[in-house]
């Protein structure tokens, strides 16, 4: 049998405020299969964002473990984390996280411009991702000459410019009213589906969650259920 993509095997993470230690994650379990589509589902401050941000590597867990295709994340450098995110991991946030001062198409070759790909292939690809997203015509705008439902498009093809095996979004529709929230969660389905890529959605909504094959619910830092949703 072959390695899953993502373990996580005991994870805990508290952070320190001053004099109180806060304990937002205790213990967390998590397996997931590569192709797999996965919804987060929890409340305000159950730990969602957090187990997400661990997942990708963009923080360490205080205690437990966290495996990606055979390796321990706890082994990587500093440098060498910064690579894997660029290089496996797309991140889409609630925030949409576009750098003002670049337009549409700027905004989505950045990781791949980071990771030193040649100029042409990647426009030629970042062009394409922008026309999948329904922003082909919107290629030289800048962030504040879009709607947050273009802004949410622009992030997802962002993400997907390096071809990652995982995609991780953190409440992708949390800025958006139900109507785009739903578009913006038919487009990530579409495109899991269509790329193959694991995709891990963190949400408070039911109906997002519901969207998902397996959802695992996080209640006070601790899984409540892992399994179909």
């Amino acid at each position: 049998m072959s390695e899953p993509l993502l373990v996580a095997h005991g994870v805990s993470k508290t952070y320190q405020i001053g004099k109180r230690a806060l304990e937002v994650l205790k213990g967390v379990n998590v397996l997931v299969e590569l192709g797999d589509f996965v919804a987060l589902r929890g409340s305000s401050g159950a730990g969602k964002s957090t187990l997400l941000h661990l997942l990708g590597g963009l923080d360490t867990p205080t205690a437990g473990e966290i495996w990606f295709g055979g390796r321990n994340l706890a082994t990587f450098s500093t440098a060498q984390l910064a690579q894997f995110r660029n290089a496996k991991v797309g991140f889409v946030f609630q925030a949409y996280h576009l750098l003002p001062e670049l337009d549409a198409l700027e905004n989505v070759c950045l990781p791949a411009r980071i990771a030193r790909e040649s100029v042409g292939p990647v426009e030629k690809r970042a062009r394409h991702l922008l026309e999948r997203v329904g922003l082909g015509d919107r290629l030289e705008h800048r962030p504040f000459e879009l709607s947050g439902g273009e802004q949410q498009r622009v992030a997802i093809a962002r993400a997907l410019i390096r071809n990652p095996a995982l995609l991780l979004a953190d409440e992708p529709t949390g800025n958006l009213d139900s109507h785009t929230g739903n578009e913006i969660i038919d487009l990530l389905c579409g495109l899991r589906a269509e790329s193959q890529t694991t995709l891990i959605i963190a949400t408070h909504d039911a109906k997002v969650a519901a969207r998902a094959p397996q959802v695992v619910e996080l209640v006070d830092g601790r899984v409540a259920h892992d399994g179909a949703g």
